[in-house]
């Protein structure tokens, strides 16, 4: 590969990061001749740069497309494990995905906000925690110091800001009342973050999700909202419900099915 290429594959990556858009980094790691060739794929079917041939890229590109679509971060694969009849069979590949770090946002810093944004900062996850009370975002109350705090004067031109383009954004509204509740629900589903949950009762969750509907929200994406949030793991104390919030937006982002490890084995009887 050209240092040229190189150099626009190097370029394009924070590129992509600031703008929010998902790809994948394929590098030759094993080759008679095209080690550190590197090409980068875009969510959006776009390459840059090149490992050598016209023939070389169009496979890269196509595997480098399957692996977007599953929830792996990194893999290295050989070509005869990517397609059983390929001259590239002896070649080793690395996928790596190139997104921006997880991102959440929480609208209401109360008892299970509070809670929530401990511990998903404490997970890796970049948090901005909301609330339209000074009181509740006083640095002292976490141990974290990565933890970003916005007052919302405004609700609505609050939580847009803090979600901005919805890639690689999940927002959990976990609010005091249902007007709060309805305000950042409003402001959040029309950026179409990656996931979107509404703490509260089935009622209670019913009667916002009622009135974005009347609001003109589709039914597309109300489907998507995840109401009453979180994983049924018999959550009681704030910790509990917070900790249960995390486990859903961690299931959804890895592609996770929520039940328990331990089923395949007893449904397998060993």
């Amino acid at each position: 590969m050209s240092d040229k290429s190189a150099q626009a594959v190097m370029k394009s990556i924070p590129q992509l990061l600031d703008a929010g858009t998902m790809a994948v980094l394929v590098t030759v790691l094993q080759s008679s001749d095209a080690v550190g060739g590197k090409l980068l794929l875009d969510e959006h079917g776009q390459s840059i740069g090149t490992l050598g041939t016209d023939l070389l890229d169009a496979f890269a590109i196509e595997h480098a497309s399957n692996f977007l679509m599953t929830r792996d971060d990194i893999r290295a694969i050989k070509g005869e494990d990517l397609a059983s009849e390929t001259e590239f069979a002896n070649m080793l590949f690395l996928f790596e995905r190139i997104q921006a770090e997880a991102r959440l946002v929480i609208c209401g810093a109360g008892h299970v906000g509070a809670a929530l944004a401990s511990f998903a900062s404490g997970t890796g996850y970049r948090v901005t925690l909301i609330d339209d009370r000074e009181e509740f975002l006083k640095p002292e109350r976490f141990a974290s110091g990565s933890i970003e705090l916005a007052l919302a004067h405004d609700w609505t031109e609050t939580v847009q800001r803090a979600i901005g383009n919805g890639k690689g954004v999940a927002v959990a509204v976990v609010t005091r009342g249902h007007n709060e509740d309805e305000q950042c629900m409003r402001a959040a589903i029309k950026t179409d973050p990656d996931y979107l949950g509404l703490i509260g009762s089935k009622r209670r969750t019913s009667i916002v999700i009622n009135r974005l509907r009347a609001a003109g929200a589709t039914e597309e994406q109300l489907k998507e909202i995840h109401a009453p949030i979180g994983l049924d793991i018999g959550a009681v104390t704030p910790e509990e419900v917070a900790l249960a919030i995390l486990a859903e937006i961690i299931c959804v982002r890895r592609g996770g099915t929520g039940g328990f490890m331990s089923a395949a084995r007893r449904r397998s009887g060993r």
